[in-house]
């Protein structure tokens, strides 16, 4: 079974705009933050990867905003690997606020692993195609069941 983390993170000033509200690049960090803790559980340690200059590559990012998060709002973050190529790899997050059960975001990202020092693309660890689904996602099953109505929000 493929790792699942959770990561708690918490809203603070620099998250947000003068209203509050968490901007959109504080989403992506704290996806960073979990996908980080997530590569551990991968065998992706931060100090090994440094000492062997090899890094996964953050090459395309899908994130869908649900609801505004706001400034002291406690985040729970999971994430997971979701889908798993030769060269290439997807993780996905769903972030929730747990005191009202509130989905604030869902995202997916496609990495790769480079070798900083050459450019080199290289081979996934083979133990990972254990973790590999398929085509998945629960981001995507729950797309369909997430409805658009008129103003852009979403009702599930």
């Amino acid at each position: 079974m493929a790792p699942r983390i959770r990561t708690d993170v918490q809203v603070m000033f620099f998250d947000t705009d003068c209203g509050g509200v968490v901007s959109n690049i504080a989403y992506l960090r704290f996806i960073e933050i979990a996908r980080t803790n997530l590569a551990e559980q991968l065998g992706l340690a931060l100090v090994e990867m440094a000492q062997k200059q090899t890094y996964p590559v953050v090459v395309r990012t899908e994130i869908d905003y649900r609801r505004a998060a706001r400034l002291g709002d406690r985040l729970v973050i999971e994430a997971w690997l979701d889908r798993v190529e030769r060269a290439r790899f997807w993780c996905a997050f769903r972030m929730t606020r747990p005191h009202d059960n509130v989905l604030i975001a869902e995202c997916r990202q496609m990495l790769a692993l480079i070798e900083m020092s050459t450019g080199k693309l290289l081979r996934l660890p083979e133990h990972w195609k254990t973790f590999d689904k398929g085509e998945s996602s629960e981001h995507h099953d729950h797309e369909a069941q997430t409805e658009r109505i008129p103003g852009g929000e979403c009702v599930q």
